[in-house]
């Protein structure tokens, strides 16, 4: 019987420990984030030339763009899409992304004892960095890389609680801010940004935010979150009655 519970121990270890070595980033990759979505879309109605589409996009986003980084980036952007300005909107719309970047990283330290809701703003910086990563790749390959390491560095600092305690993985929110400086750095270079501060936003307005968008990593209501917990019960399940019938 002591092998047995060895056994369930070792297995729920195997899985909890599974999404930081493993996994990096591939439980990321269908998350989405919305600013960063809109910019692939305009991008391509810039060049067919398709102002009006441009605009209803960026104004698909606008408001959140508005609530997190003030009224001067959509000033900006929609001057230039009135002008049919496709450079400006594109070099505009990619400081944007920095800025969100830089502002995801900044609430990932803000709630770094949270660790889902910590993973969960990290997946988003990332999924916005994914935007930028062609332009960066373009001017420097190797900085690219050094980045999109960066990030797994940002996740692995995070640590893991475990599953009940049980392959628990101490946080290390140094290196995570040595992670942040090198990533925003890099990104207020390359981008040519004068302040990549942000500040129009409250935690609560993070958690109304995330409330209405429900396709993230914990959702339970997303079954394909299930199914690590299924496989956990299964494979205890199937130890146990095995130890029995063995027994008898």
């Amino acid at each position: 019987m002591k092998k047995c519970l060895f056994f369930c121990m070792l297995m729920i270890l195997v899985f909890t420990s599974a999404p930081i070595s493993s996994f990096a980033y591939s439980y990321g990759d269908p998350n989405e984030e919305a600013v960063a979505e809109a910019y692939k879309e305009m991008i391509a109605k810039v060049q067919e030339k398709k102002f009006d589409e441009v605009k209803a996009i960026y104004e698909t986003v606008q408001k959140e763009i508005d609530m997190h980084m003030g009224p001067e980036p959509s000033a900006i952007i929609l001057e230039a899409i009135d002008e049919k300005d496709g450079d400006t909107v594109v070099s505009a719309m990619q400081k944007v992304l920095v800025l969100n970047v830089a502002r995801r990283l900044e609430n990932v330290e803000k709630n770094f004892d949270n660790y889902d809701t910590s993973k969960r703003l990290l997946a988003k910086a990332f999924a916005t960095y994914k935007a930028l990563s062609p332009i960066v790749q373009q001017k420097d390959a190797e900085l690219d890389e050094k980045l999109k390491q960066q990030f797994d560095i940002a996740l692995q600092s995070l640590g893991n609680p475990g599953l009940f305690g049980v392959g628990k993985k101490e946080s290390n929110i140094d290196q995570f801010k040595e992670s942040k400086r090198t990533i925003l750095e890099a990104l207020q270079d390359q981008f040519e940004l004068e302040n990549i501060e942000t500040g129009h936003f409250t935690e609560e307005d993070l958690d109304r935010l995330a409330a209405a968008k429900k396709k993230e990593w914990t959702d339970l209501s997303d079954v394909k979150n299930w199914i690590p917990i299924i496989a956990i019960v299964m494979v205890i399940v199937a130890v146990v009655v095995y130890a029995v019938r063995k027994r008898k």
